[in-house]
């Protein structure tokens, strides 16, 4: 690949893998808990916590860069702190992990709630009869049920996050090497005479990327019907 694609490209690529990476990883167990929260629990404002998990996929990618600047950058009420610590988010590839998650996180949180939605909450009740700590029933009976679902989710999330680019691109902007991700690349390609061979590689990659997530998903989602059909 290194030999088909330029230096610049290369890197984009690779920091795109980096973010979407840390992205889903670190999105992931938030994502099982609020998933499992808006499936199982009744509390007040669940209605409201399902809209602003869902709120990134309604608003202009920009405006969800544009409110990420304005919270954990470094003038922010959360960045500024962060500051104070060494960190910083805002015009870093962190920061583009930060980006791509929140804008995957719906997606996650979809795909995990169905398949535990797909889980006879009487199985759960039956072992919590017994004894057995929510926690315990969680990790024992629920999880190994909704791992298909997980998956699906945790997939998706990482073909989002290698896609995304209006937050990403508002929030860390596109700094080659740093924070030029995959999306970012292309971009910067289509602005400059003779870039289109460049901008074409890149496109093939994200498509490649995109079919194969949408592929393991189906496959995931199958695996989860069969295994409820079975129960």
């Amino acid at each position: 690949m290194t030999d088909w694609l330029s230096p610049q490209e290369w890197a984009a690529v690779a920091l795109s893998l980096r973010v979407a990476f840390w992205a889903t990883l670190i999105a992931l167990p938030l994502g099982i808990f609020v998933a499992y929260a808006l499936a199982r629990w009744r509390f007040p404002g669940r209605q409201i916590l399902n809209g602003l998990v869902h709120l990134p996929l309604i608003l202009p990618p920009v405006v969800t860069g544009y409110l990420l600047l304005l919270t954990f950058g470094t003038q922010g009420p959360i960045g500024g702190v962060l500051q104070q610590a060494g960190i910083v988010l805002a015009f870093r590839w962190t920061g583009a992990a930060l980006a791509a998650g929140v804008m995957a996180f719906p997606l996650m949180v979809r795909a995990i709630r169905l398949s535990i939605e797909a889980v006879d909450p009487r199985l759960e009740e039956a072992a919590a009869t017994l004894g057995a700590p929510r926690a315990w029933v969680f990790a024992t009976v629920t999880l190994p049920l909704i791992l298909p679902g997980i998956l699906a989710g945790a997939i998706l999330a990482f073909a989002k996050a290698m896609g995304e680019f209006g937050a990403t691109i508002t929030f860390v902007s596109n700094i080659p090497g740093q924070t030029q991700t995959l999306p970012s690349a292309i971009y910067a390609f289509l602005q400059v005479p003779g870039g289109e061979g460049s901008a074409l590689r890149l496109v093939a990659i994200s498509v490649g990327v995109a079919m194969a997530a949408l592929v393991l998903s189906e496959l995931a989602a199958r695996r989860i019907a069969k295994r409820v059909a079975g129960a």
